[in-house]
């Protein structure tokens, strides 16, 4: 995290919202999705601490979606977000739990499972927490665009090298 402000304002989780739909597995997670699924275009987003239940998170996958993407928001904190004020399990306990590193692996089955669904070119978005799984994905060459916004655990060994760089992502056509 860059500073303790970082999770001073959590968002109020509702796991009803959004346009998109819940499915209990994609890629063997739970997932949040949206948009056309014969699309050739696809966006994994990479919640931050919060989870993938937070409104926002799912009001950017309907936009994305809108554009013709077809928008995955995996769990990959399995149903347990960091909750500031648990004063027993503080972010540190909480990381401990959930590494980047964890969610990197959990999040190779969904880009995995979007290529055999017919689906040609993968981004990914990561908020803080899910900047550095992104990171991980454009390393391994999983994913052809990156996008890390307040990016936490992020190194410059990171996005060294070509992974981030060679990579080209087309835009969905209209609907």
């Amino acid at each position: 995290m860059a500073s303790p402000q970082c999770c001073a304002n959590p968002p109020s989780l509702n796991p009803a919202g959004g346009e998109g739909k819940v499915v209990d597995s994609f890629g063997g997670t739970r997932a949040y999705v949206a948009g056309a699924q014969d699309s050739k275009a696809a966006v994994v987003l990479i919640a931050d601490v919060f989870g993938f239940e937070a409104p926002k998170l799912r009001k950017i996958a309907d936009k994305v979606a809108s554009f013709g993407y077809f928008v995955v928001v995996p769990d990959l904190l399995h149903g347990d977000p960091y909750v500031p004020e648990d004063a027993d399990r503080t972010i540190q306990v909480w990381l401990k739990e959930h590494t980047p590193e964890k969610g990197f692996e959990e999040a190779k089955p969904v880009v995995a499972a979007l290529k055999e669904q017919g689906v040609t070119s993968v981004g990914a978005a990561g908020y803080c927490w899910g900047a550095k799984v992104v990171a991980e994905l454009a390393k391994a060459n999983e994913i052809q665009a990156a996008v890390m916004s307040h990016p936490s655990f992020v190194t410059v060994d990171d996005i060294k090298g070509d992974a981030l760089h060679t990579a080209e992502m087309r835009p969905a056509p209209y609907r």
